[in-house]
């Protein structure tokens, strides 16, 4: 008898939020399903570990039949302990990471706690895909997700990604998606990045905001341009940093 799939989900927004368990319930039908992820948000972590204080594996209440672990850490770390302390015996066939409460599209790949654990999965040799919905509440309406969390979640699964390859999907919010869109991640940069505010003990202090600049709004080969018309976007994120630029004046001598 064939086994099932097994799935390790894990996010950056916590154990306890809406996008994870909307995920861990699409996949249960078909998969085995672990979830660890972190005890609080974390946000922003990108692929950082913890390397100066003990982590704890916290076993909460299953949920629909799936094992629910939380980690006092990041999105990697909930990677590196689950593989380290749970799956000894037999691998995950895939690793999901989100659903996410916002945008991961464009280079915010860079910052992401959820794709982190998904880049981290990656490296181990585990087919990985984030998830993201393209609405930071809390209480975000993921309904219009399942479907295409599904596809492809199934699709991986049952065919693989190439080495070094991971995928990072983002679905727009507060509509009925047109469909999918294979992309490249748009570049762009923050402007006004922080607020500045005067703290009670009057030091100045400052708070991330700001505003996306898209370098290219206009440009078909990307996801932000098809996020804003309505359609998923999937783009295949690569683990090898090395750059493909054999033309660089400083360097032609060495």
């Amino acid at each position: 008898m064939d086994q099932r799939t097994l799935i390790l989900i894990t996010n950056d927004d916590g154990f306890e939020a809406a996008g994870i368990r909307y995920l861990a319930k699409c996949v249960g039908r078909w998969a085995d399903v672990v979830t660890v992820a972190p005890d609080g948000p974390r946000s922003g972590q990108s692929s950082a570990i913890t390397v100066n204080s003990e982590l704890y594996l916290t076993r909460r209440a299953d949920e629909e039949g799936a094992q629910v672990w939380s980690v006092n850490g990041t999105p990697v770390d909930c990677v590196k302990l689950a593989m380290h302390a749970l799956f000894r015996e037999r691998r995950p066939d895939l690793i999901l990471s989100g659903i996410n409460h916002g945008s991961n599209s464009g280079n915010s790949v860079l910052y992401s706690g959820t794709m982190g654990a998904v880049i981290e999965g990656c490296t181990l040799g585990i087919p990985s895909v984030g998830f993201s919905l393209l609405d930071h509440h809390a209480d975000a309406d993921f309904s219009e997700c399942g479907r295409y969390v599904d596809e492809i979640a199934r699709g991986v699964a049952a065919s693989g990604l190439p080495s070094g390859i991971c995928l990072n999907v983002n679905i727009p919010a507060r509509c009925k998606p047109n469909g999918i869109k294979l992309v490249r991640a748009s570049m762009g940069h923050w402007i006004g990045e922080y607020s500045q505010t005067t703290a009670p003990d009057g030091r100045t202090a400052y708070r991330l905001t700001g505003e996306y600049v898209d370098r290219d709004p206009d440009d078909s080969t990307t996801d932000n341009y098809w996020l804003g018309r309505g359609y998923v976007t999937v783009v295949p994120t690569g683990v090898d940093m090395t750059a493909d630029c054999k033309d660089i004046a400083c360097l032609r001598e060495l």
